[in-house]
């Protein structure tokens, strides 16, 4: 469809969901948040449940990272425009953060896609909102400076859906935000703090499989090496030998392109562990593996879990054939610049695994810092353009822009994505609660009442 054409679609949208009402927050009586955290404790390894809870129980945001489930079911309930794109599906302050290209420079991106899935666009955006406005409720900040950041952050994102609808497909394609585009996006909070970013940028860039290896490993008697156990959080696998792992190998070797294939092939799998990550993912089954090369060069690949996207009960099913091949496509079409070895594979139990790097060059803000001066609305703004470049890779930024744009105050709408993050905020804090008084049995084990809400 033509750039004209997408508008004028987008504007027609404006029908079945006017702007203002993005603020809308209307919840059923009948709400349990709890009893939905609790249905996918069913599935998840049942020794890290606990761990799961009590990094759910750090903070408010701590919680709102971990109940993307909650919050999916949540916006099921509010107006939509109906219009579809790939989504990260988990689109908070969190999961952006910078890290290495294939060719090795830094880029800023999401970086998060276990929940993607296609769904409407403007979850994405609330989601992203709701965050800022959680944070900044967290760190203390004035209520007009956290109104202005989640403002920034929603005008961040439609102003470049504006900028990206005028390019063509092509060069769209091709759109990325290096490290060297950083300052100019986030501001001149930004070019004050240029030597906290230039820092924190150094380090993503030492955070390489060499580091890791460092830090994680020993060389035993036969030269190859271990990872040290730390349990409950790093277990080796009692099963575990090469004969039952070269299968699953080769089965994810075939999923990436042939010349990764034959990096791949070059080198050793010489261990393989258990190792938690994550807040919303702690319990799914997550493994470390570490190969090397003939002169013992490292490469740690990260081996997660994929279970049916939070978005799918709700916005309907994912087009690819299993949910891992659901994470790896959408980390493909959304990311400006994806990891090599990004690949999928089912094990003997027909669970369904993505894999990526692990640490490969990677940088997350301190979400605890953002708390100085100005630094939640620039990073606020850097991450929803992020969201916009990534969204714009489904062909239909025009729509969304027009949906967006065309109005005497067009920053009407900013505030009402504002709006609905401080009803969320609310909301949020008051599940948090209810986790923090709820006794074990009401998180760890499943009744009747989770069986039908998951069959629902």
């Amino acid at each position: 469809m033509p750039t004209s054409g997408q508008r004028a679609a987008g504007r027609q949208l404006r029908a079945a969901a006017r702007r203002s009402e993005q603020a809308g927050l209307d919840l059923p009586g009948d709400r349990d948040p709890i009893a939905l955290l609790r249905a996918q404790n069913r599935n998840r390894v049942p020794q890290l449940v606990p761990v799961r809870r009590e990094r759910m129980s750090e903070s408010p945001f701590a919680f709102f990272r971990g109940a993307a489930a909650v919050m999916a079911a949540d916006l099921a309930g509010t107006p939509r425009t109906g219009h579809t794109i790939q989504l990260c599906g988990d689109a908070h302050l969190s999961n952006f953060g910078v890290f290495a290209g294939r060719d090795r420079d830094l880029v800023f991106d999401v970086d998060d896609f276990d929940e993607a899935s296609v769904g409407p666009w403007e979850w994405d955006v609330k989601r992203l909102v709701a965050s800022v406005v959680i944070l900044g409720d967290e760190l203390n900040l004035a209520p007009e400076q956290i109104r202005r950041a989640a403002e920034l952050t929603a005008q961040a994102y439609r102003t470049t859906v504006e900028r990206l609808a005028t390019l063509s497909v092509t060069e769209r394609f091709y759109v990325k935000i290096s490290a060297a585009t950083i300052e100019e996006l986030a501001g001149p909070v930004a070019r004050r703090a240029r030597r906290g970013r230039d820092k924190f940028l150094a380090k993503a860039a030492r955070n390489t499989s060499v580091r890791a290896l460092d830090k994680l490993a020993v060389r035993a008697d036969d030269g190859r090496y271990r990872i040290q156990s730390q349990p409950p959080l790093i277990v080796h696998l009692p099963q575990f030998d090469r004969s039952f792992a070269q299968p699953l190998f080769d089965r994810y070797v075939g999923t990436v392109p042939a010349d990764v294939a034959q990096v791949l092939t070059s080198m050793q799998l010489d261990d393989l562990v258990v190792k938690v990550v994550g807040v919303g993912s702690v319990g799914t089954r997550c493994l470390l593996a570490l190969f090397t090369d003939p002169d013992g060069n490292p490469l740690f690949l990260q081996l997660k879990e994929a279970e049916a996207s939070v978005l799918e009960r709700y916005a309907g099913p994912a087009r690819w054939r299993n949910h891992a091949e659901r994470v790896v496509g959408g980390q493909r079409i959304l990311q400006a610049t994806g990891d090599p070895f990004l690949g999928w594979f089912d094990d003997h139990h027909g669970t369904q695994y993505y894999v990526r790097q692990f640490r490969d060059m990677k940088g997350s803000v301190d979400v605890v810092r953002l708390a100085e001066k100005g630094r939640l609305r620039s990073y606020g703004r850097l991450c929803g353009t992020a969201l916009a470049r990534a969204h714009a890779q489904s062909g239909t930024p025009g729509v969304i822009a027009g949906y967006l744009g065309g109005h005497p105050d067009v920053r009407r709408v900013d505030r009402a994505f504002a709006e609905f993050g401080f009803a969320y905020c609310a909301v949020n804090r008051g599940d948090y609660e209810r986790l923090l008084a709820a006794a074990p049995a009401d998180w760890y084990a499943p009744d009747d009442h989770d069986h039908e809400q998951d069959a629902g």
